[in-house]
C-alpha cells in the first residue's frame, strides 16, 4: 500500500469514541474534501508505523456509510484498553492514497469490558505444627500474563495491598479455565493474598475476585 505524507487541508479531527451495550461508536470530523478513510484498530502498544502496516488489518470506510450509520460502528469484544485511528484518504494518480496522520486527533482510546479472575486459597496443616500449606486456586475467563499477578505473604493477618507484606512473582502464565497451584508452605500465622503486579495497568484489563 503506497502512503503519502500528512495534509493540514486534509487533517481527520475530533475523534471520539463511546460505548453502549457492547458496542463501540467512534466519531470525527471529516474535511470536506475527504470521501473515504481508512480506520486502524489495536491493542495498548499494539500501533505500527503506516509503512509497516498489514493493508489487512484496515478497514475501508466511506462518508456515506458514516451519515447512514451516524459514525462507526464496532463490537466490543476485547478487554482492556483499545486504540482507533483514522486515517484519511484522496486520490493521487487515480489511485485512493492515505495519508500518514499521526496526531491525537485523529486518535480515540476505547475501554472494553474486564475479564473476571476468580481465586480461592486454602489453608492446611496440623495444629502442632509450626507451618501449614496454602493451596491457591484460580479461574480465569482469559488468558492471563504471570506478571500480572503477584501474592503476598503477611504474619498475623491477611496484607491490605502489595505493599502489606512480603511481594511474590508467579512463574507461569495462567491458561483460561480453572488452575490450581503446587502448596505452598508458610508459617502457622502467615496469611496470602493475590494481587495486580500493577493496578491501573491490569485492573483494566481484569477483575481480580476473591471467592
Amino acid at each position: 500500500m503506497q502512503w503519502s505524507e500528512p495534509d493540514e487541508r486534509y487533517r481527520i479531527t475530533k475523534a471520539a469514541s463511546e460505548v453502549r451495550e457492547g458496542e463501540c461508536l467512534l466519531t470525527w470530523h471529516w474535511p470536506k474534501e475527504i470521501n473515504y478513510v481508512y480506520i486502524d484498530s489495536f491493542e495498548d502498544g499494539g500501533e505500527q508505523p503506516p509503512d509497516g502496516l498489514d493493508p489487512k488489518r484496515l478497514k475501508l470506510f466511506t462518508r456515506e456509510e458514516y451519515k447512514a450509520k451516524n459514525g462507526y460502528r464496532a463490537r466490543v469484544d476485547f478487554t482492556g484498553p483499545y486504540f482507533y485511528r483514522i486515517y484519511p484518504c484522496v486520490m493521487l494518480e487515480g489511485r485512493l492514497t492515505p495519508l500518514s496522520q499521526r496526531d491525537g486527533d485523529n486518535l480515540t482510546r476505547v475501554s472494553g469490558g474486564r475479564a473476571k479472575i476468580r481465586y480461592g486459597i486454602k489453608y492446611g496443616g496440623g495444629w502442632f505444627s509450626k507451618y501449614k500449606t496454602v493451596q491457591i486456586r484460580l479461574f480465569c475467563e482469559i488468558p492471563v500474563p504471570r506478571e500480572a499477578l503477584c501474592y503476598v505473604k503477611k504474619e498475623g493477618a491477611a496484607p491490605r495491598n502489595k505493599e502489606d507484606g512480603t511481594f511474590y512473582p508467579f512463574m507461569n502464565d495462567f491458561p483460561p479455565g480453572r488452575t490450581e497451584l503446587p502448596p505452598i508452605e508458610v508459617g502457622k500465622n502467615d496469611y496470602i493474598r493475590l494481587f495486580f503486579t500493577d493496578g491501573p495497568i491490569y485492573g483494566e484489563r481484569f477483575e481480580l475476585i476473591p471467592d
